[in-house]
């Protein structure tokens, strides 16, 4: 079920850990991510998984 089918959803410290899991659950249910943190290559990389599993919008905003 898509609950969060056009809704966006800003995570912080998205990189990895707590932020990365529900970076994958919140795509999974539908919702569009803004993504920060401040390991640049990291927030990429889970943008292209996320965008070729789950087809939704990431947009990744690294913060130093």
């Amino acid at each position: 079920m898509k609950r969060f089918s056009g809704k966006t959803a800003l995570i912080t410290g998205a990189s990895s850990g707590m932020g990365k899991d529900y970076a994958r659950l919140l795509a999974a249910a539908g919702a569009h991510l803004v993504l920060t943190a401040r390991r640049e290559d990291r927030l990429v990389s889970l943008r292209d998984t996320l965008l070729a599993e789950f087809s939704v919008d990431v947009l990744v905003l690294p913060v130093t």
